[in-house]
């Protein structure tokens, strides 16, 4: 499986930015899909998860009720709409899955990053 993010850019503050993340490869292995940032000088932290179905959304308490995380089962996507912006959420976002694959020859629980992409909230 292999990730690939896009829509990152400079957007003012209470602006709004909508992420996309292209899954490829064995898609169908995929369990479910997340979006983390790690902003400087931060730890890397969950922002929102989504099922592989896209029947259950967990969020970071910090972006509830402005970000909202969707997919698309048949392309394979998932994105995050990202409202009411601050520059609190200035970082690198990232796409991450879990998936099953096999591993000489045994299932095991794997998972891929994207390359990230970069959201910066002006003042």
């Amino acid at each position: 499986v292999q990730l690939v993010e896009s829509g990152g850019d400079l957007v003012e503050a209470g602006g709004s930015l909508r992420l996309s993340c292209a899954a490829s490869g064995s898609t169908f292995s995929i369990l479910d899909m997340a979006w983390y940032r790690q902003a400087p000088g931060k730890q890397r932290e969950v922002v929102a998860s989504i099922t592989s179905a896209g029947d259950r959304t967990t969020y970071a308490d910090s972006v509830k009720d402005r970000f909202t995380i969707s997919s698309d089962v048949p392309k394979s996507t998932i994105s995050l709409q990202m409202n009411s912006l601050t520059p609190e959420d200035t970082a690198v976002y990232y796409c991450h899955a879990e998936y099953l694959g096999v591993v000489d020859g045994r299932d095991r629980y794997l998972d891929v990053w994207g390359q990230g992409t970069l959201v910066t909230v002006s003042s």
